[in-house]
């Protein structure tokens, strides 16, 4: 359990780091997330469902499908799905609020053209 810490959320390399008011994987989580300038390589899906508010700054998220939506600052939040395999790209620094329900045990990455199972502490399964 996480208060008021902060850690790479998604790895070290996603370049999003992660500012926890509150982290339980068993409960959920409550964070601000800033994301770098550019893009994770990898698509993936995640752990837990969340509702995401952009607060500053704008990005483009590209589902594995082709697919892309453009996030910018709103009231309106943003629901992403455990089911949802997609990468965010930051067109500069943003921040955002975002409120994560509690974990599964496993969620997908894609590395190159295989995809990989993925469990606590980032270890593959």
């Amino acid at each position: 359990m996480k208060l008021f810490e902060s850690a790479p959320d998604g790895g070290k390399s996603s370049g999003v780091t992660a500012y926890f008011l509150f982290e339980s994987k068993r409960f959920g989580s409550i964070a601000f997330l800033r994301f770098s300038k550019g893009s994770r390589e990898a698509f993936h899906s995640h752990a837990f469902h969340a509702l995401t508010w952009w607060l500053k700054g704008s990005v483009t998220e590209h589902h594995v499908s082709g697919d892309a939506l453009n996030w910018k600052a709103s009231f309106k939040p943003k629901l992403t799905r455990r089911s949802c395999f997609h990468k965010i790209e930051a067109h500069e620094v943003t921040w955002a609020l975002t409120i994560r329900g509690p974990w599964s045990d496993q969620w997908k990455e894609k590395r190159g053209e295989e995809v990989i199972t993925l469990t606590h502490g980032r270890l593959e399964i």
